[in-house]
């Protein structure tokens, strides 16, 4: 049960930082027994990255749908543009909820 500095991010989510103190269990140097306890937790005001990357995904979403948005108020008439567009808003929401399904398990499995 070696311990470890803990980051906390702004969004709840957590990860492992520097390696703090040694166990009694392990005497040989250098070497760890595996087993990672908090040692400090190091709170800090950002996002983690999952977080930002989802961020930045549904910021590129939006302004995609508000320029579909603007060209069928403008009349409709960049049809191959618009489509375009809307297939880019169709892979950037598959790829949100990727990132968030992948943000729920790695919260699910902090649990156990």
């Amino acid at each position: 049960m070696c311990f470890y500095n803990q980051k906390k991010f702004a969004c709840g989510d957590w990860a492992w930082g520097n390696f703090a103190a040694r166990c009694n269990h392990e005497y040989r140097m250098g070497e760890t027994c595996g087993m990672k306890l908090v040692h400090n937790t190091e709170n800090i005001q950002a996002q983690c990255k999952l977080c930002e990357k989802i961020e930045i995904k549904c910021r590129r979403r939006n302004a995609e749908l508000e320029r579909i948005a603007r060209w069928r108020r403008e009349g409709g008439v960049m049809k191959a543009s618009m489509e375009k567009s809307g297939i880019q808003v169709r892979e950037l929401e598959q790829e949100i909820r990727q990132l968030e399904y992948e943000r729920q398990m790695k919260q699910k499995n902090i649990g156990k």
